[in-house]
């Protein structure tokens, strides 16, 4: 099939844009979280550096009025006589944030500076601490949840997923538009083998162009192969037609019935062979332009030579648009392979899959279904010697074939309760 091609290789590289996308994003937070730590050390440095100068000089005008003017809402402070912290910082963080706090204020270099971490009931550390003011009283400080990281990681994760989902969406869209000359080709491919002509535009990158233009040259090649091997075919069966006229002349000369039978039989069998043969080919490179049918008027015209040969039963009378000429051979074709099988052929109308269905169903013996697709070649035969005194040549189901390959339609076999064989053709929608 041409079609699932182009979206196949399309979600391949959709899916590789998402693995990419999603490895750069894993890997910026990644960064972005380590770049962060560092950040939020010098944050808290600075906040803690700036509260314990501005403390102190507040402190030394109003006392009393320290702890409410350097309370905030993420940073309290209070004045006590005690150290809320009473040993020196051990851990590296907590070292880290004092260091930073001197590097901020190297004033504070000779004060007494504890720091620790405390854990809260939702699970978040603060930071406390005290430091000694010049006064001799004790500054207690908590600045809370100083391991967060949303102060930077936050807007950078929003920020690098937003500019990841942006970049894929303009990636996407770009590989649509580049895939769209691929399905087009796939969509051409597709139809050429089911034997149709389709003009492919040669837009797109150069390799799509010249790949374009090679399928226009090779279609053009092999339309002008099926008109030479009609037109050979033609002047072979009009060459035949004279002798087995002639045959036919001298046959009813012979006074000897028997062998005048014999060989006008042979006579009657070369030209129903070569009639055939003629709707073979016919049906490879016939043309058609789709037109609005009456599906039930249109079938009674078809098999109306047939006479009692063929019941007919159709529940509804629907219209659609199709290919008139295509669908009478190909129907054509199904119910003289079902009489000749079967003496007699049964036609009945249906809806399948939103469209319409004929069915052609038989009292023959019947094909197994391991052979319903090579019944779909020509001259195929059930016996393997291919006697002579099997009817019929191989060509009517094979046309039939051919004809709903080249229009869109369809054709599909079952076996019937009676043993017979059922040939089901969908209606080729224009």
């Amino acid at each position: 099939m041409g079609r699932p091609i182009p979206r196949r290789f399309a979600v391949h590289v959709a899916i590789i844009f998402l693995v990419l996308g999603s490895v750069q994003l894993a890997a910026s937070l990644i960064f972005y979280q380590s770049i962060d730590r560092q950040t939020l050390r010098e944050d808290h440095a600075r906040r803690v550096a700036e509260l314990l100068v501005v403390s102190d000089r507040v402190h030394a005008l109003t006392p009393a009025r320290t702890s409410p003017i350097m309370s905030t809402r993420h940073l309290t402070a209070e004045v006590a006589s005690r150290p809320s912290v009473r040993t020196l910082p051990t851990d590296d963080t907590l070292k880290g944030i004092a260091s930073k706090i001197v590097e901020w204020e190297p004033s504070l270099s000779n004060r007494s500076l504890r720091l620790a971490a405390a854990t809260t009931p939702a699970g978040e550390k603060d930071l406390i601490g005290s430091i000694r003011l010049t006064d001799g009283n004790w500054l207690n400080f908590r600045s809370e949840d100083f391991t967060s990281m949303w102060p930077v990681a936050l807007r950078a994760t929003a920020l690098t997923f937003a500019t990841a989902v942006a970049c894929l969406t303009v990636g996407l869209v770009v590989l649509h538009l580049m895939a769209q000359p691929l399905r087009r080709i796939a969509d051409a491919a597709e139809a050429i083998g089911q034997g149709r002509y389709v003009s492919i535009n040669e837009r797109g990158s150069r390799d799509l162009r010249e790949l374009a233009h090679a399928m226009n040259v090779m279609q053009e090649r092999i339309a002008r192969l099926l008109q030479d091997q009609a037109k050979t075919f033609e002047a072979i069966s009009h060459d035949l037609r004279t002798p087995l006229s002639r045959q036919k002349v001298a046959a009813e000369l012979i006074d000897d019935e028997e062998l005048a039978g014999m060989i006008l039989a042979s006579v009657d069998e070369m030209e129903a062979l070569l009639a055939s043969l003629q709707k073979f080919l016919r049906a490879q490179h016939l043309s058609a332009s789709p037109e609005k049918v009456e599906l039930v008027p249109f079938l009674r015209d078809v098999v109306a030579e047939f006479g009692e040969k063929v019941e007919f039963a159709a529940g509804s009378e629907p219209a659609v648009r199709t290919f008139r000429e295509p669908l009478a051979l190909a129907v054509l074709a199904l119910v003289e392979n079902a009489i000749q099988f079967g003496d007699k052929a049964r036609l009945s109308l249906q809806r399948n899959d939103g469209g319409w269905e004929i069915a052609v169903e038989d009292d023959g013996p019947g094909i197994p279904p391991d052979y319903f697709d090579a019944i779909l070649d020509p001259f195929f035969r059930m016996d393997e010697a291919r006697q002579r005194d099997t009817k019929g040549f191989g060509l009517g189901i094979p046309t039939a074939h051919r004809l709903m390959m080249r229009f869109n339609g369809g054709l599909s076999f079952a076996r019937s309760a009676a043993g017979g064989l059922i040939a089901r053709l969908s209606v080729p929608a224009a």
